[in-house]
């Protein structure tokens, strides 16, 4: 089946620039599941020849699912249907959680786990005196094989046994200690990764990604966590709301 059996022919006569209405008819499709993910698109020649336009119009058309993290070029390899994973912040889950229920298989890589004095900033979101010890994680945060987020979390040491006992999900060790958050406030904002973060999630310097600012409390009101997650931008299609529970 040919792109042009998927999206159908483009109207000409609609008002505006003719790859908008291929940007709107590729990205229809993708949102419909008639294009899957990690679908090749055809090439922008094939593209072109087929729907009777230049490979000007099918490049800003594609530049635009580009920049709206729907498609993925590879280099040598082409132009793919970004993996999106639908969130919703209206329940508490650790994003291990959040992949099994989805059928993926969550995996970390550890950049850095160990014991530290708290800082000053960290200090004011913890509700911790200066000196108390703290543990922070670093880590890559995997669905399947696909690098999807940079995740650094900071958890006071009075909270766990030690910083070993998190493997997979930090939500879980906090759950055996009765330290699982119950709510949290969280922030997003829009991230350009730096050099050293796009190498770690195979991505370009420069690229777009979604920091989300967290800080989880259990059912008392305690701090028991704050996190700083750097998702890909093809990676999450969030619902967010700034207080969540579970």
């Amino acid at each position: 089946m040919g792109l042009v059996d998927v999206i159908g022919e483009l109207d000409r006569e609609a008002p505006g620039p003719l790859y908008q209405r291929l940007h709107r008819a590729l990205r229809d499709a993708i949102a419909d599941r008639r294009l899957q993910t990690d679908e090749a698109l055809p090439a922008e020649r094939d593209i072109a020849i087929g729907l009777g336009i230049s490979r000007i119009t099918v490049r800003k058309a594609i530049d635009a699912l580009v920049e709206e993290g729907l498609v993925t070029r590879r280099h040598g390899a082409g132009t793919f249907v970004a993996a999106r994973i639908e969130k919703s912040f209206s329940m508490l889950s650790s994003f291990s959680e959040d992949m099994v229920s989805r059928g993926r298989v969550p995996h970390s890589v550890w950049l850095s786990r160990g014991t530290g004095t708290v800082t000053p900033e960290e200090s004011m979101s913890l509700g911790l005196s200066p000196g108390t010890q703290v543990y922070r994680f670093n880590r890559i945060r995997f669905a399947d094989d696909a690098p999807m987020a940079l995740e650094v979390s900071t958890v006071p040491a009075v909270c766990l046994p030690s910083a070993d006992v998190v493997d997979t999900s930090l939500y879980e060790a906090l759950e055996a200690t009765g330290n699982r958050p119950a709510r949290a406030l969280q922030r997003l904002r829009a991230v350009l990764f730096t050099a050293e973060q796009a190498a770690l999630l195979t991505l370009e310097a420069g690229a777009p990604g979604l920091l989300i600012e967290r800080r989880g409390f259990r059912a008392d009101g305690t701090t028991v966590e704050i996190t700083h997650s750097y998702y890909r931008g093809d990676s999450y299609d969030f619902v967010a709301e700034l207080n969540v529970g579970t």
